[in-house]
């Protein structure tokens, strides 16, 4: 499936802007033009999902799997179309540039939203509206309904609500959407803004040949709209709460397992449908992506179910999903799924056939290859197969100065040390790492920008087993202005990988 080329990782939040958070506006055009200038074919993105403060912002953690998130949309553009005037943006909060506080930002953009929403509708034409909501309809009617609801209800989730909006009673569906028609319609105005930006971003990047590599999580949270107008589709007990729900085993890191508390799929009801919800997931995200990565890949293999009630995950079971049933399906729907498989941690032979069946690039990381003196690590460039995809490391490590400084033993080092054919100055270490991906068999190798810019470790995006603190790093635009993009795309030419817009 994949072409010799490259990539890089940055998360649309962690892009400078004046506005406490990244967003689709100017700068993320100006980064495309770094990622055309260091030869870059493609920007790989975290999901775009809505986030919520009470989950630590957490791009992994949404209440629709359809949704995009209207925190990342541009009061710059929006001036551009006259739906917000300077004076709007004349008292700023102080928001850090460093990073993003969540809470500030969801405060001045819900304010500067509504204002944009009251100029829009008070127009006689309402260009493109009317029609994305017509095309959008299938999640965009249910989605803005359960946000509306959301917010009568101050938060509580969905199983909480009257049982004729908990059941979906369509009387009581019909009553509900008279009453918030008002707020139904910004929630709907809200995406359309998002989709319409994302749109535009993807078409400049489109023009410089610069492809979109969108990212997948494989569960979704329960209190969400995807489990309130599908329960059928989850194991749900009879008050819809789950009555299983995802995680993974005990294994060296963790005696006791990891229970996730998402609701667990009804594959046998899904299978019978003719996996009619993932089509649309899929035709969705493939509207807005060119690429996309699933996230926890092997769950659509096998999956560990942990009963509700259990209070570690030690109490689970393995589980087998029908996967060849599924891909098969979704192969013909599409003709050749353009997938990256996460296939890290412990992968066992039934998951490597399925993603060899189907030709599903796995990732290999670079940070974890010298843990051990294993010369067939699976992780060391030499013993890579071509037909997969390099990371330096992911959303979830440290960077790779913050893991030589912080994390790798004196043993780790020497190996590193010994591959790279002698000790590498500590300010080197990053670099070293992004000439190992280049330079390897991989076809495709994707670079996160800490790296390019050889950031430590206060420039982790996600520590995995921590709720709050993560997702908020974001790039200076001194750091961008100064990024090598000569440098980086010497290396490109030199590692023989593909350049934008060359096939």
């Amino acid at each position: 499936m994949l072409e010799r080329t490259c990539g890089i990782l940055l998360h649309i939040t962690s892009l400078p802007s004046d506005f406490g958070i990244g967003d689709f506006g100017p700068w993320a055009c100006r980064f495309a033009d770094f990622l055309k200038a260091a030869h870059q074919r493609y920007w790989q993105v975290l999901p775009l999902n809505p986030t919520e403060v009470a989950y630590g912002n957490s791009p992994y953690h949404s209440i629709s799997a359809f949704a995009f998130n209207p925190l990342m949309i541009s009061p710059e553009l929006l001036t551009g179309d006259g739906l917000v005037i300077r004076e709007d943006l004349v008292s700023l909060p102080s928001f850090p540039l460093d990073k993003c506080d969540y809470a500030e930002v969801v405060t001045f953009k819900t304010e500067l939203l509504a204002k944009a929403a009251n100029r829009f509708f008070k127009k006689v034409r309402r260009p493109g509206f009317d029609d994305f909501c017509e095309r959008n309809a299938v999640w965009l009617d249910d989605f803005a309904l359960f946000v509306a609801l959301k917010k009568i209800f101050k938060g509580q989730a969905w199983t909480d609500w009257p049982p004729g909006l908990r059941n979906r009673v369509p009387g009581d569906l019909a009553a509900a959407r008279r009453r918030l028609a008002d707020e139904v319609t910004s929630v709907r105005f809200r995406q359309f803004l998002c989709i319409k930006q994302w749109q535009q971003l993807r078409d400049y990047c489109c023009g410089l040949g610069v492809g979109i590599i969108g990212d997948i999580p494989l569960y979704v949270h329960f209190d969400s709209v995807d489990v309130w107008t599908h329960p059928e589709l989850f194991k749900l007990g009879a008050d819809k709460k789950p009555a299983f729900v995802a995680g993974v085993p005990p294994d060296y890191f963790s005696a006791t397992g990891q229970l996730w508390g998402n609701p667990i799929y009804r594959w046998d009801v899904m299978k019978e449908g003719g996996f009619d919800w993932w089509e649309r997931r899929f035709e969705h995200n493939l509207r807005y992506f060119d690429i996309l990565r699933i996230d926890h890949f092997r769950g659509l293999v096998g999956y560990w179910e942990v009963p509700a009630a259990a209070k570690t995950a030690i109490e689970g079971t393995w589980q087998k999903a029908p996967a060849v049933e599924f891909f098969t399906q979704l192969n013909r729907r599409f003709a050749k799924l353009p997938v990256i498989a996460e296939d890290l941690g412990v992968i066992t032979p039934d998951v490597k056939e399925v993603m060899s069946r189907f030709g599903f690039p796995g990732m290999k990381v670079l940070l974890f290859a010298f843990a051990e003196d294993n010369p067939v690590h699976p992780y060391l460039p030499h013993n890579y197969e071509e037909n997969c995809v390099v990371y330096t490391g992911t959303h979830d490590n440290n960077t790779a100065c913050g893991w030589f400084d912080e994390e790798a033993a004196a043993s780790d080092k020497q190996r590193l040390f010994d591959y790279l054919g002698g000790r590498v100055a500590k300010e080197e270490i990053a670099w070293s790492f992004v000439k190992l991906a280049l330079g390897s068999r991989a076809n495709l190798a994707i670079l996160p920008m800490q790296d390019i810019l050889g950031l430590g470790s206060a420039a982790r995006f996600n520590t995995p087993g921590t709720a709050f603190g993560n997702w908020e790093w974001r790039m200076l635009r001194e750091q961008l202005d100064k990024a090598p993009a000569e440098a980086v795309a010497d290396l490109v030419t030199y590692s023989a990988r593909t350049l934008p817009g060359v096939s």
